[in-house]
């Protein structure tokens, strides 16, 4: 599925990544966890093409194709998909609209003709059950007047909307009070699928007590400094990353 090798990436002049390397396999969700600064949040930013960010060395593979060659819209059609940390509001630009038009791109990109109106009012019905998004809310303009809890859920339907290979979540569970965690995570679990796999960026465990990751990776200073499995994250949660930053340092 994602193959990072020795990746370095700046913004500005300042050097974030300072040589990731990580493999994903078709099926798997990973977790990245780490203090802040060290390279998260420019990790996902890099995989969608985000601009203001420069990879300065090392190689990105998603499913064979070069995806640092590939425009962030392209990146999105050949199924990335990021769920911000922050969700911007869209104003004058219903939810409906907004999502029957990133389908309709995502079907012309594979060369298929687009949903109409009633197809696409049907999958909207079906996917918006995954994550109990109220129907009023796909009415107005996206994300505006939105609940912190409402834009995250929001997030995780338009993520059940596309069907993406590969979901980078960002620090999905920020804000969230416990029932909106729930409803989000367990709205990723149901959209997984053995085809598909996911990356959640998270500072805390709680989020993966209910997403269950099968790796689980510590970021720090630009590095992938250790891997292991879901109970990497429980000693994180008992004893900070001061243990780790000891052993790199």
């Amino acid at each position: 599925m994602l193959e990072i090798k020795d990746l370095h990436a700046k913004i500005g002049d300042k050097e974030i990544l300072k040589g990731i390397n990580l493999t994903i396999k078709d099926g798997e969700t990973h977790a990245i966890m780490g203090p802040n600064g060290s390279g998260k949040s420019t990790l996902s930013a890099v995989l969608v093409g985000n601009p203001l960010y420069e990879v300065t060395s090392g190689s990105i593979t998603f499913n064979g194709k070069d995806l640092l060659e590939m425009k962030p819209e392209d990146r999105a059609h050949e199924g990335l998909f990021l769920s911000f940390q922050y969700p911007v509001e869209i104003p004058g630009v219903s939810m409906t609209n907004f999502m029957r038009a990133a389908i309709n791109e995502k079907r012309k990109y594979e060369g298929k003709e687009p949903l109409n109106a009633a197809d696409f009012l049907k999958l909207m019905r079906e996917k918006r059950k995954i994550v109990e998004l109220d129907s009023k809310l796909s009415n107005r303009s996206v994300n505006e007047g939105f609940s912190g809890g409402e834009k995250k859920r929001n997030e995780i339907f338009q993520m059940a909307m596309l069907e993406p290979k590969l979901s980078i979540l960002d620090e999905t569970d920020s804000g969230l009070d416990v029932d909106a965690l729930r409803i989000v995570a367990e709205g990723v679990n149901k959209l997984r699928t053995p085809e598909s796999s996911c990356i959640v960026i998270t500072h805390y465990e709680r989020l993966l007590d209910i997403i269950k990751p099968d790796i689980v990776h510590v970021l720090y200073k630009g590095r992938i400094v250790k891997t292991a499995g879901p109970e990497l994250s429980k000693e994180i949660e008992t004893r900070g990353y001061d243990w780790i930053k000891e052993e790199v340092d």
